[in-house]
């Protein structure tokens, strides 16, 4: 039986859609630090206790030069290389949906996807993610690697809150909409 945990994804991006330059920088990130500005990142985190992420991503984290900051999290890291799990993190090689769909069916608190933008790829095109947090840094980059890339089912949302922050920073957070059918037979 469902318990009712809800797949969220928690991400930055620049106004043109880039998650990270083209090498993976993602310093552009920087230009919205604010001493005490989390951007609500620490009331969301309470919210979850399981987190997905594609391992050019966890990569990234572990040159950040900071501890692995999902450590306390059942953490998937998602890899086409097999590896033995470290403490919380399982490196996965399985089915995507399998494990959602499965991760979904246990208690616990909602399921926060990471990135990149391969997983969130192809947690799309299986319609896996359930509520989009989506902050927007005022920058264009130029190029980079796009967070939604073509090839997914189309999806109406519904806008569940926007937040403007002092330093440019817009938040959205969305979710699926309810589908709705249209009668035109009258």
């Amino acid at each position: 039986m469902a318990t009712g945990r809800k797949v969220v994804l928690y991400i930055a991006m620049s106004l043109e859609g880039f998650i990270a330059k083209r090498n993976d920088d993602i310093s552009f990130l920087s230009i919205v630090e604010q001493k005490g500005q989390d951007y609500g990142y620490g009331d969301f985190i309470k919210t979850i206790d399981t987190v997905i992420l594609g391992r050019k991503t966890y990569d990234k984290v572990l040159t950040l030069g900071i501890p692995f900051p999902h450590s306390d999290k059942k953490t998937f890291v998602i890899t086409r290389t097999a590896k033995p799990p470290s403490g919380n993190i399982t490196f996965y090689t399985g089915n995507i949906t399998n494990l959602v769909l499965s991760l979904k069916q246990e208690a616990g608190k909602n399921i926060f996807i990471d990135g990149g933008a391969e997983v969130v790829h192809e947690m799309m095109k299986q319609n896996l993610i359930d509520e989009f947090i989506i902050s927007i840094i005022p920058i264009f980059l130029g190029e980079g690697i796009p967070l939604f890339k073509q090839g997914r089912p189309e999806k109406r949302l519904q806008l569940i809150n926007s937040k403007t922050f002092e330093k440019g920073l817009v938040q959205l957070h969305y979710t699926i909409a309810e589908e709705q059918t249209t009668d035109f037979s009258d």
